[in-house]
């Protein structure tokens, strides 16, 4: 069974058993020394190619049809791994393989694949990519599954607010657990109040499109049991405490976190880890209305803690703290949330460097390695207890906007934490969900952050 897709789009990898055209991915170090094909290198040094990162030459043959290209590494291939992704944008139509490369068969596939995507979906365009052969020594099916988990989170994403509201994003939650044969429970609008999840619908019921809860079980039991939690805002406005129209332009990437979540349990499903995996998804739209919740407001949370709305554009945590709440009631070996969370992440790391909060020094440990391992880049960021006591509530249990603007992706992880007590390990991603610039192995747009190395780990730790 192939992995799901949510936008239908041609393979960028050939399944042609006849001739294809050869790249030659070379360092400087390939030209000075002359390592490589003769002819390919006779036309290098006359047409002055030194191998630079990312630099493409085209190789003719002796009577002038296309023979190949010649591919820079540039000095130091490590340093740029996912490189070869530029070749999915740089090529002319074709089928091509890589000759030789000082690179993992694996990675350079799967760079390649990452850089060939493209999101279309309201474009007319329809040109025919170049092809690549996967390498007979590279895991095709895994490059496969890894390329559709994250495409499909970085398509969610992308996907404006007006096609990705709280219903088709049920709708896509559906889909893929119907692929991969997952049961599916839903409670929508006030029913959300009957089953107690009052932070969840208090922020999503000025919104057109009603609130809802998603969940999905999928596994065994008796396996490892994990539970997936991503924040699910389509969109968000700020509420009443609105934000600045040029805060608002990437707003529909709000909903990153359970985009990414979807794309790490497709990789689950379809490598039939033995876990037993549960995913829940809070999804709303932070709207304004004559109904939407006000800066003073106090809420009791599903745990029992009373919460005080001192921003209502502090609204993912308050989502994530009723399905944590929830995630929490059952037994579970691990539980991590994913989210858009914290302006802070972005100022103290970047758009490109997620952080990751846990209390379990052997999982962070085991995260690192897997992050450096699959070059999917995350940083250990400390649950400092001495910040606690900021989310006290003037008038209630908790504030969801401590006071003087400092720490702010550690206090949102703490207040994550009080809806956490059960769960062996439990860790925390505020990823940014977006790619600014565009870089080889990806355009701007959406893109999916740690589910390489969250998976990676979990292939791991469960065989």
């Amino acid at each position: 069974m192939a992995p799901y897709q949510y936008i239908d789009r041609k393979s960028p990898f050939s399944t042609k058993s006849g001739k294809t055209l050869p790249i030659f991915a070379v360092t400087p170090a390939h030209i000075e020394t002359g390592t490589i094909d003769p002819i390919a290198l006779d036309w290098a040094r006359k047409a002055g190619f030194t191998a630079e990162a990312g630099a493409l030459l085209l190789v003719p043959t002796a009577d002038g049809h296309l023979g190949g290209a010649l591919f820079g590494l540039g000095t130091n291939p490590s340093a740029t791994p996912f490189l070869a992704g530029r070749l999915a944008r740089q090529l002319p139509a074709g089928d091509w393989h890589v000759e030789t490369a000082p690179l993992t068969a694996n990675r350079l596939a799967l760079g390649y694949g990452l850089g060939s995507y493209s999101y279309d979906r309201y474009r007319k365009e329809n040109q025919t990519g170049p092809k690549l052969l996967i390498p007979q020594d590279a895991d095709a099916t895994d490059i496969k599954r890894q390329l559709a988990g994250i495409f499909l989170a970085r398509d969610l994403i992308n996907t404006p607010t007006n096609d990705m509201g709280p219903g088709e994003l049920e709708r896509v939650f559906r889909s893929v657990a119907e692929h991969y044969k997952a049961e599916v429970s839903v409670i929508v609008g006030d029913d959300l109040l009957k089953a107690n999840f009052p932070l969840v619908h208090a922020v999503g019921r000025a919104s057109a499109e009603a609130p809802r809860l998603l969940e999905m079980r999928w596994g065994k039991d008796g396996h490892r049991r994990v539970t997936l939690v991503g924040k699910g805002v389509c969109f968000d406005t700020g509420g009443l405490d609105i934000k600045p129209a040029s805060s608002m332009l990437l707003m529909k990437k709000d909903m990153g976190g359970a985009a990414n979540v979807l794309g790490l349990a497709l990789m689950i499903m379809d490598a039939k880890l033995k876990v037993d995996l549960r995913v829940i998804i809070p999804v709303v739209e932070n709207s304004i209305g004559g109904n939407a919740f006000r800066p003073g407001d106090i809420y009791r949370s599903r745990k029992g803690l009373t919460v005080q709305i001192d921003n209502t554009d502090a609204e993912g945590r308050l989502i994530l703290a009723d399905a944590l709440a929830y995630a929490d009631e059952e037994e579970t070996d691990l539980l991590i949330d994913m989210a858009t969370l914290t302006g802070a992440a972005r100022v103290a790391l970047g758009p490109d460097l997620p952080p990751v909060f846990t209390d379990d020094e052997e999982l962070a440990a085991e995260l690192v390695d897997a992050s450096l391992e699959t070059d999917d880049p995350l940083w250990r960021m400390p649950l400092y207890m001495g910040y606690d006591k900021s989310l006290k509530g003037q008038i209630a249990d908790l504030t969801n906007a401590p006071a003087g603007g400092m720490a702010g992706a550690i206090t949102a992880a703490l207040f994550l934490k009080r809806f956490v007590s059960r769960a062996r390990s439990w860790a925390h991603f505020d990823i940014f969900g977006w790619a600014p610039s565009e870089r080889p192995h990806s355009p701007v747009g959406g893109e999916a952050q740690a589910i390489r190395a969250l998976y990676r780990y979990l292939r791991s730790s469960v065989r």
